[in-house]
């Protein structure tokens, strides 16, 4: 789930606070722990969480209704079977 929620960071991170975004790279990218984030912050670790937790909910919200991810999926998926099919109109020809 981790990888997930930070692919779909990539698409919807600037729906987000510049503390938010803090939150989430330190927690994801920098691998920080919600302790360590709540110190360098100056906030408790429920803070942290909490904060964590709403913007996982938020990403999951705007994937489920703008679908960019998911589309991104389907399209390389479209991509691949369209190489494998002239792939194999190449073969038939040889």
């Amino acid at each position: 789930m981790q990888i997930y929620y930070t692919y779909l960071f990539d698409y919807y991170s600037e729906l987000f606070t510049d503390k938010q975004k803090d939150y989430f790279k330190d927690y994801y990218f920098n691998n920080l722990t919600l302790q360590e984030i709540a110190d360098n912050n100056n906030v408790s670790k429920n803070a942290v969480h909490k904060n964590i937790k709403e913007i996982e909910k938020k990403l999951e919200y705007y994937e489920s209704k703008l679908k960019l991810y998911s589309n991104k999926q389907k399209i390389e998926d479209l991509i691949v079977n369209l190489d494998k099919d002239l792939k194999d109109k190449i073969e038939e020809l040889i």
